[in-house]
Protein backbone atom coordinates (compact mmCIF):
# COMPACT_ATOMS: atom_id res chain seq x y z
CA UNK A 1 0.00 0.00 0.00
CA UNK A 2 1.36 3.42 -0.99
CA UNK A 3 0.94 6.44 1.27
CA UNK A 4 0.49 9.83 -0.37
CA UNK A 5 1.47 12.71 1.89
CA UNK A 6 0.55 16.22 0.78
CA UNK A 7 2.30 19.32 2.03
CA UNK A 8 0.16 22.09 3.48
CA UNK A 9 0.62 24.09 0.28
CA UNK A 10 -0.58 21.11 -1.80
CA UNK A 11 -3.64 20.69 0.43
CA UNK A 12 -4.54 24.37 0.00
CA UNK A 13 -3.94 24.11 -3.75
CA UNK A 14 -6.32 21.16 -4.04
CA UNK A 15 -9.02 22.78 -1.89
CA UNK A 16 -9.01 26.13 -3.72
CA UNK A 17 -8.70 24.44 -7.10
CA UNK A 18 -11.77 22.30 -6.41
CA UNK A 19 -13.75 25.37 -5.36
CA UNK A 20 -12.84 27.21 -8.55
CA UNK A 21 -13.67 24.26 -10.81
CA UNK A 22 -16.98 23.69 -9.01
CA UNK A 23 -17.89 27.33 -9.67
CA UNK A 24 -17.97 28.27 -5.99
CA UNK A 25 -15.52 31.10 -6.72
CA UNK A 26 -16.81 32.85 -9.87
CA UNK A 27 -14.62 34.14 -12.67
CA UNK A 28 -12.78 37.43 -12.02
CA UNK A 29 -13.45 37.18 -8.29
CA UNK A 30 -10.52 38.40 -6.17
CA UNK A 31 -8.95 35.93 -3.75
CA UNK A 32 -9.12 37.53 -0.30
CA UNK A 33 -5.92 36.13 1.13
CA UNK A 34 -6.45 37.32 4.71
CA UNK A 35 -9.95 35.88 4.88
CA UNK A 36 -8.94 32.62 3.18
CA UNK A 37 -5.93 32.14 5.45
CA UNK A 38 -8.14 32.71 8.50
CA UNK A 39 -10.80 30.31 7.20
CA UNK A 40 -8.25 27.56 6.58
CA UNK A 41 -6.23 28.27 9.70
CA UNK A 42 -2.96 28.65 7.76
CA UNK A 43 -0.26 31.24 7.38
CA UNK A 44 0.16 33.29 4.22
CA UNK A 45 3.35 31.52 3.14
CA UNK A 46 1.81 28.16 2.10
CA UNK A 47 -1.27 30.03 0.86
CA UNK A 48 0.81 32.19 -1.50
CA UNK A 49 2.66 29.07 -2.71
CA UNK A 50 -0.67 27.44 -3.51
CA UNK A 51 -2.01 30.54 -5.27
CA UNK A 52 1.16 30.84 -7.36
CA UNK A 53 0.74 27.22 -8.45
CA UNK A 54 -2.91 27.86 -9.30
CA UNK A 55 -1.75 30.70 -11.53
CA UNK A 56 0.63 28.30 -13.27
CA UNK A 57 -2.34 25.95 -13.79
CA UNK A 58 -4.22 28.85 -15.45
CA UNK A 59 -6.95 28.98 -12.84
CA UNK A 60 -5.83 32.30 -11.35
CA UNK A 61 -4.26 35.44 -12.73
CA UNK A 62 -2.27 37.95 -10.68
CA UNK A 63 -2.33 41.71 -11.09
CA UNK A 64 0.36 43.94 -9.63
CA UNK A 65 -0.70 45.53 -6.34
CA UNK A 66 -4.14 43.89 -6.63
CA UNK A 67 -3.50 40.22 -5.92
CA UNK A 68 -4.95 37.07 -7.44
CA UNK A 69 -8.20 36.76 -9.36
CA UNK A 70 -10.03 33.76 -10.81
CA UNK A 71 -9.16 33.59 -14.50
CA UNK A 72 -12.26 33.94 -16.69
CA UNK A 73 -13.16 31.24 -19.17
CA UNK A 74 -12.51 32.24 -22.76
CA UNK A 75 -13.44 30.98 -26.19
CA UNK A 76 -9.81 31.31 -27.29
CA UNK A 77 -8.52 29.08 -24.49
CA UNK A 78 -11.23 26.50 -25.15
CA UNK A 79 -10.26 26.40 -28.82
CA UNK A 80 -6.60 25.91 -27.96
CA UNK A 81 -6.91 23.28 -25.26
CA UNK A 82 -9.49 21.18 -27.09
CA UNK A 83 -7.51 21.41 -30.34
CA UNK A 84 -4.51 19.99 -28.50
CA UNK A 85 -6.62 17.23 -27.01
CA UNK A 86 -7.88 16.37 -30.48
CA UNK A 87 -4.31 16.00 -31.71
CA UNK A 88 -3.14 13.78 -28.85
CA UNK A 89 -5.92 12.01 -27.00
CA UNK A 90 -7.71 9.94 -29.69
CA UNK A 91 -4.52 8.28 -30.94
CA UNK A 92 -3.28 7.72 -27.38
CA UNK A 93 -6.56 6.03 -26.41
CA UNK A 94 -6.45 3.88 -29.55
CA UNK A 95 -2.89 2.75 -28.89
CA UNK A 96 -3.56 2.19 -25.18
CA UNK A 97 -6.45 -0.19 -25.82
CA UNK A 98 -4.09 -2.53 -27.68
CA UNK A 99 -2.04 -3.15 -24.55
CA UNK A 100 -4.67 -2.73 -21.82
CA UNK A 101 -4.77 -5.60 -19.33
CA UNK A 102 -7.90 -6.99 -17.66
CA UNK A 103 -6.87 -4.95 -14.61
CA UNK A 104 -6.73 -1.79 -16.74
CA UNK A 105 -10.16 -2.57 -18.15
CA UNK A 106 -11.59 -3.12 -14.67
CA UNK A 107 -10.12 0.20 -13.51
CA UNK A 108 -11.71 2.02 -16.45
CA UNK A 109 -15.11 0.49 -15.69
CA UNK A 110 -14.86 1.54 -12.05
CA UNK A 111 -13.89 5.05 -13.14
CA UNK A 112 -16.96 5.28 -15.37
CA UNK A 113 -19.22 3.95 -12.61
CA UNK A 114 -17.86 6.61 -10.23
CA UNK A 115 -18.42 9.32 -12.86
CA UNK A 116 -22.00 8.19 -13.46
CA UNK A 117 -22.65 8.26 -9.72
CA UNK A 118 -21.48 11.84 -9.16
CA UNK A 119 -23.44 12.96 -12.24
CA UNK A 120 -26.50 12.24 -10.09
CA UNK A 121 -25.29 12.87 -6.54
CA UNK A 122 -22.75 15.72 -6.70
CA UNK A 123 -22.07 17.58 -9.94
CA UNK A 124 -19.31 19.56 -8.25
CA UNK A 125 -17.18 16.41 -8.59
CA UNK A 126 -17.96 15.69 -12.24
CA UNK A 127 -14.88 17.45 -13.65
CA UNK A 128 -12.41 15.40 -11.64
CA UNK A 129 -14.18 12.10 -12.25
CA UNK A 130 -14.48 12.85 -15.96
CA UNK A 131 -10.73 13.40 -16.05
CA UNK A 132 -10.11 10.16 -14.14
CA UNK A 133 -12.21 8.18 -16.62
CA UNK A 134 -10.57 9.71 -19.67
CA UNK A 135 -7.11 9.15 -18.21
CA UNK A 136 -7.95 5.52 -17.41
CA UNK A 137 -8.23 5.00 -21.18
CA UNK A 138 -4.77 6.50 -21.70
CA UNK A 139 -2.78 5.10 -18.76
CA UNK A 140 -1.97 1.65 -20.28
CA UNK A 141 -0.01 3.43 -23.01
CA UNK A 142 2.98 3.67 -20.63
CA UNK A 143 4.35 6.80 -22.30
CA UNK A 144 4.90 9.10 -19.32
CA UNK A 145 5.37 12.35 -21.24
CA UNK A 146 2.30 11.83 -23.42
CA UNK A 147 0.21 10.89 -20.40
CA UNK A 148 1.45 13.92 -18.46
CA UNK A 149 0.62 16.32 -21.29
CA UNK A 150 -2.87 14.89 -21.80
CA UNK A 151 -3.59 15.06 -18.08
CA UNK A 152 -2.44 18.68 -17.97
CA UNK A 153 -4.83 19.46 -20.81
CA UNK A 154 -7.63 17.78 -18.89
CA UNK A 155 -6.86 19.85 -15.80
CA UNK A 156 -7.25 23.02 -17.86
CA UNK A 157 -10.37 21.57 -19.51
CA UNK A 158 -12.29 20.83 -16.32
CA UNK A 159 -14.05 24.17 -15.99
CA UNK A 160 -14.98 24.01 -19.66
CA UNK A 161 -16.37 20.49 -19.23
CA UNK A 162 -18.53 21.79 -16.39
CA UNK A 163 -19.76 24.68 -18.57
CA UNK A 164 -20.47 22.25 -21.41
CA UNK A 165 -22.61 20.02 -19.16
CA UNK A 166 -24.79 22.86 -17.82
CA UNK A 167 -27.56 22.59 -20.48
CA UNK A 168 -30.08 19.84 -19.77
CA UNK A 169 -29.55 16.51 -21.50
CA UNK A 170 -25.84 16.75 -22.14
CA UNK A 171 -24.90 14.55 -19.19
CA UNK A 172 -27.02 11.74 -20.65
CA UNK A 173 -25.33 12.14 -24.03
CA UNK A 174 -21.91 12.12 -22.39
CA UNK A 175 -22.78 8.92 -20.49
CA UNK A 176 -23.82 7.12 -23.68
CA UNK A 177 -20.66 8.23 -25.48
CA UNK A 178 -18.43 7.21 -22.58
CA UNK A 179 -20.07 3.79 -22.35
CA UNK A 180 -19.74 3.17 -26.09
CA UNK A 181 -16.08 4.19 -26.03
CA UNK A 182 -15.36 1.95 -23.07
CA UNK A 183 -16.89 -1.05 -24.85
CA UNK A 184 -14.80 -0.47 -27.98
CA UNK A 185 -11.68 0.19 -25.91
CA UNK A 186 -12.17 -2.98 -23.86
CA UNK A 187 -12.42 -5.00 -27.09
CA UNK A 188 -9.17 -3.53 -28.42
CA UNK A 189 -10.85 -1.81 -31.37
CA UNK A 190 -8.22 0.89 -31.69
CA UNK A 191 -9.36 2.66 -34.86
CA UNK A 192 -13.02 2.74 -33.83
CA UNK A 193 -12.40 4.03 -30.32
CA UNK A 194 -9.93 6.65 -31.56
CA UNK A 195 -12.55 7.91 -34.02
CA UNK A 196 -15.24 7.99 -31.37
CA UNK A 197 -12.97 9.84 -28.93
CA UNK A 198 -12.20 12.40 -31.63
CA UNK A 199 -15.91 12.96 -32.23
CA UNK A 200 -16.59 13.11 -28.47
CA UNK A 201 -14.01 15.87 -27.92
CA UNK A 202 -15.00 17.72 -31.11
CA UNK A 203 -18.70 17.76 -30.18
CA UNK A 204 -17.84 19.19 -26.76
CA UNK A 205 -15.85 21.96 -28.42
CA UNK A 206 -18.70 22.68 -30.84
CA UNK A 207 -21.13 22.97 -27.92
CA UNK A 208 -18.76 25.37 -26.18
CA UNK A 209 -18.47 27.50 -29.31
CA UNK A 210 -22.24 27.96 -29.33
CA UNK A 211 -22.31 28.76 -25.62
CA UNK A 212 -19.62 31.42 -25.92
CA UNK A 213 -21.60 33.07 -28.73
CA UNK A 214 -24.70 33.38 -26.53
Amino acid sequence: MSLVVQTLSEQIFTLVRDRIIAGHIPSETPIRQDALAAELGVSKIPLREALARLEQERLLVSHANRGFFVRPLSAAEAEEVFALRLKLEPDAVGEACKVATPEDQAAARLALEALDKVMVTNKDLVGGHNRTFHMSLVQPLARPLTIQIIERLHLISERYVRKHLEPAGRDDRAHKEHLAMLELWSKGQAKAVAGMMHDHIASTLEDLRREFKN
